[in-house]
């Protein structure tokens, strides 16, 4: 089993030097006449730029002193998303080269044609050389490789932007047929996957802060990936949550990162910061049961989703309302007759096409959907994990506002 791992890890090393090395071929080598500066210094960011990411991934898994995880960080998980967009391009670049290549032949040579041959030079004095026009193939190498690099530029560019602003505020409604009808209008303020680590910090919660408070929301629910680092590096980062507001307060359940980064520690400090955990847990509220689940990541410490003690014993004649950070558990949701499970995890996917691979791994990507006579809202969460980039999957806080089919 060792030896097989091994033998994937290589395969997997193999091809990811492959790659790099095609991308290094068409953006580096294709577009410079020789081995001089420009091909050196390329060559010097496709070596150095893949070993800085690895080290950021290891930095953080292996709980390496916080100062350097930043310093790795943004270069690291950069390259990250900027590796993949680059090889999209160079591959969307591969359709599009043999139509630069015959509007370069079309085009008419520039160099001058002389009518009378020029005067010769003095013997003793040697001719200068000339600097000849790049070939057709090298200009159309740089052609399509400028191209291919401002496409990726300007995506991860526009991508990060989109995560450092915030997330955007979305709103849904959820009809619930056990909802009396003293509760059409209830709003769930839902966030998951902010994500705070060495890249977003502080500055990033107060701005969720802050956009969660303008809803004006009845109740606030934290749906797990909270962070990705421990409490002694993170807690000055989480501390604005001691500031959210809402009517019935706010409630929180573990994610997969959480068992990452200290489960029980992180627990312990956003009770402190005046959030509630739900840890297989219920809460009654005068309309509805809101009930919620550790992440199944926790099973393998032994204490993963616990479904019979946190709904089992409860009246099915009341509406339910399931926090649970993966999607995966509907199927357990709707054996316990809950009547809405509000869901994180898969960021919609991130970064495109990566929705695609999402979307296999998930029964829901984002958005709202039946199973049987449970409803699943998962939202694509608030920050971004790896690099702080999206792409076709913007953040977003969603206000569920649940409606009575009795009003």
């Amino acid at each position: 089993m060792a030896v097989l791992a091994v033998l994937v890890g290589l395969a997997v090393l193999a091809a990811f030097a492959g790659l790099h090395w095609y991308v290094w071929r068409r953006l580096v080598r294709d577009t410079t006449a020789g081995p001089g500066f420009a091909r050196r210094a390329g060559t010097v960011l496709f070596v150095a730029a893949p070993l800085l990411m690895f080290a950021a991934l290891v930095a953080e898994r292996a709980g390496a002193p916080f100062l350097l995880q930043r310093v790795l960080a943004w270069p690291g998980f950069l390259w990250l998303a900027l590796a993949l967009y680059l090889l999209l391009a160079v591959l969307v670049g591969e359709l599009a080269r043999p139509l630069v290549r015959r509007w370069a032949e079309r085009t008419p040579s520039e160099d001058p044609v002389s009518e009378a041959p020029a005067p010769a030079e003095p013997a003793s004095v040697e001719a200068a050389p000339s600097d000849p026009a790049p070939s057709r193939r090298l200009f159309v190498s740089r052609v399509v490789g400028g191209a291919a690099a401002a496409a990726a530029v300007g995506t991860v560019g526009y991508g990060t932007y989109g995560v450092l602003r915030g997330p955007q505020v979305k709103r849904v409604t959820v009809p619930l047929a056990k909802l009396p009808r003293g509760a059409h209008g209830f709003r769930i303020a839902v966030v998951s996957d902010i994500h705070l680590g060495p890249i977003l910090g502080r500055g990033f919660t107060q701005r969720v802060v802050d956009t969660i408070n303008a809803t004006q929301p009845d109740l606030i629910a934290v749906v797990g990936d909270l962070v990705d680092g421990s409490v002694e590096d993170l807690g000055p980062a989480a501390a604005p949550l001691a500031g959210l507001r809402a009517r019935h307060g706010a409630y929180f359940v573990t994610g997969n990162h959480e068992y990452f980064s200290g489960a029980e520690q992180w627990v312990d400090h956003v009770r402190e910061l005046g959030l509630r955990p739900l840890r297989n847990a219920r809460a009654e509220l005068p309309w509805f049961d809101l009930a919620g689940v550790d992440d199944v990541a926790g099973e393998d410490e032994g204490k993963g989703p616990d479904f019979a003690r946190a709904l089992g014993d409860r009246d099915r004649s009341r509406a339910s309302v399931l926090l649970a950070h993966q999607p995966v558990v509907i199927h357990d949701a709707v054996e316990h007759g809950v009547d809405l499970q509000l869901s994180g995890h898969t960021h919609g996917g991130q970064l495109w096409p990566g929705n695609l691979v999402a979307d296999l791994a998930n029964p829901t990507l984002a958005g709202l959907e039946r199973y049987g006579d449970t409803q699943l809202y998962v939202t694509r969460g608030a920050g971004a994990w790896g690099p702080p980039v999206r792409v076709g999957a913007p953040s977003d806080i969603t206000v569920v506002e649940l409606a009575s089919r009795q009003a």
